[in-house]
């Protein structure tokens, strides 16, 4: 994520991690790049309050993420649901209002000037359909930008250019388990 952002090798990395394959793998990537690298990661997971026990084992299973790779994790518990009445907003906003409002208070607090998202190349479709369904102008239809400028650093999507099913064989290939999110 630091040569997307154009910064240097031993920058310190903000992992958004749901726990899903898409982050499973990013974690596994990052934490061998970061071996021989040098820089290290700060995890960060949200509880959002909406899918009960699924959350709650979500999130288990990131804390034993952290502690199996040697990563601090930060975790968030948020009543999404309430906030979104609160907002007057749908439940999906709020969500993703309440993760980047939490990334960018610890990229802030930590001076972490980058954080890497599991987004890829299937998500990077949707995101074009639904702006293209909505009658985005040519803007929206760029679609998710690979890297951008965010709390005063930059949010990179390292994944961007891999399909879901690239990631999942990845996941198969080297072993590594994951929580369907």
């Amino acid at each position: 994520p630091w040569r997307m952002a154009g910064l240097p090798p031993r920058t310190p990395v903000l992992l958004a991690l749901s726990g899903g394959a898409d982050s499973r793998v990013l974690l596994h990537l990052l934490s061998a790049c970061a071996g021989r690298d040098g820089f290290s990661i700060l995890l960060a997971h949200v509880h959002h309050g909406i899918r009960g026990a699924e959350a709650d084992r979500d999130a288990a299973f990131c804390r034993s993420l952290a502690e199996r790779y040697g990563w601090e994790l930060e975790m968030l518990e948020a009543d999404v649901p309430g906030l979104a009445k609160e907002r007057r907003r749908g439940l999906e906003e709020t969500a993703r209002e309440v993760r980047y409002e939490f990334f960018e208070r610890l990229m802030r607090e930590r001076g972490i000037p980058l954080l890497a998202t599991a987004h890829h190349a299937d998500d990077q479709l949707e995101t074009m359909l639904f702006r293209l369904c909505r009658g985005s102008g040519l803007g929206g239809l760029c679609g998710i930008a690979p890297v951008r400028a965010f709390a005063g650093g930059f949010l990179t999507r390292p994944l961007l250019p891999f399909p879901r099913r690239e990631i999942l064989a990845c996941c198969e290939r080297e072993g590594l388990t994951y929580v369907a999110d």
